[in-house]
């Protein structure tokens, strides 16, 4: 197996990197024999045409497969450390709020992978363009970025402080 590049990297802390493996291990056994008898279970119930619950457990089963096959990639690609530290420097694990110069908009998100976070905050990886260009940057630092559009956007690091979320 070759090793992660830096674009390819999922930054977690401990307690997340933990928590995903537990869900990992929860997945592939309790929950995914219970969903195989479900399968196995409609299946004898006859003509697999006509049969809803065969259906529906089937697209569970698969959902199930899916989500697995992302914990093991994501698994696999992790860099486990520990929370960065409250230093005024964008670097996975911040969140941060940067103003979008000239649009009189600020935006604060987590900055990592999606995985670290709730579902209150927005998150930008450290691939993403934005990302790219505020990694490393210094509270009050203006960096510009290319919008999928093509124009150039300046971006003001507002705040950055370590995500506890």
């Amino acid at each position: 197996m070759t090793e992660p590049t830096q674009s390819t990297v999922v930054w977690l802390t401990q307690a997340k990197y933990d928590e995903l493996k537990a869900e990992l291990e929860e997945l592939r056994g309790p929950t995914r024999s219970a969903l195989v008898k479900r399968v196995s279970d409609a299946r004898d119930e006859g003509d697999l045409k006509e049969n809803a619950g065969y259906h529906a457990a089937r697209d569970e089963l698969g959902k199930l497969d899916g989500r697995v096959q992302q914990l093991v990639d994501m698994l696999e690609r992790a860099e486990v450390g520990e929370t960065p530290a409250d230093d005024g420097v964008v670097e996975p694990g911040m969140k941060v709020t940067v103003k979008l110069v000239g649009l009189d908009l600020e935006e604060t998100f987590l900055f990592g992978a999606r995985e670290m976070a709730g579902d209150d905050i927005k998150v930008y990886s450290p691939q993403s363009p934005l990302g790219q260009a505020i990694d490393g940057a210094k509270r009050g630092e203006t960096v510009t970025y290319t919008l999928p559009n093509g124009k150039d956007q300046k971006a003001e690091i507002v705040e950055a402080v370590p995500y506890v979320g």
